[in-house]
């Protein structure tokens, strides 16, 4: 099944798309959208392109497991998401996501503007092969 992956935010979206065969995860795009609506359309728009079958969406949790505000706002774009494809989304913990992304750009010195413009696709990425990893050990 061909999933795309979300990590949701105010500025900047990334979008991360694996192939049929749930084996592999790849940054597709970060999008700079900050309207809500325009953003889920543009997100639709992809999913047409890529064929996706289902979305994954980032769950902010804190590292205690409880969900703050961002959360909420994460979920309620989860809403208009599965109203602007009509597939299914499933939100998934996203803890320290970010943070791994980081390091991932840290180990290949990308830096400056390039790596503003990617961190956000690389935790869609992350959060893509967590989902994948939990899919095949749930099965």
């Amino acid at each position: 099944m061909i999933i795309l992956s979300v990590d949701y935010g105010d500025v900047r979206t990334g979008i991360a798309v694996c192939d049929k065969n749930e084996m592999l995860a790849s940054p597709v795009t970060v999008i700079k959208q900050q309207d809500a609506q325009k953003l889920s359309a543009d997100i639709a728009e992809l999913c047409k392109q890529y064929k996706a079958e289902m979305i994954v969406c980032g769950l902010p949790k804190n590292m205690d497991g409880s969900e703050g505000f961002r959360a909420v706002a994460c979920k309620e774009f989860a809403e208009l998401l599965k109203e602007a494809t009509g597939l299914a989304v499933t939100m998934f913990d996203e803890r320290l996501t970010t943070v791994s992304a980081h390091n991932y750009l840290n180990a290949t010195n990308t830096r400056g503007k390039k790596r503003k413009e990617t961190v956000d696709a690389v935790a869609a990425t992350l959060i893509l092969e967590d989902y994948l990893t939990y899919r095949k050990n749930k099965r």
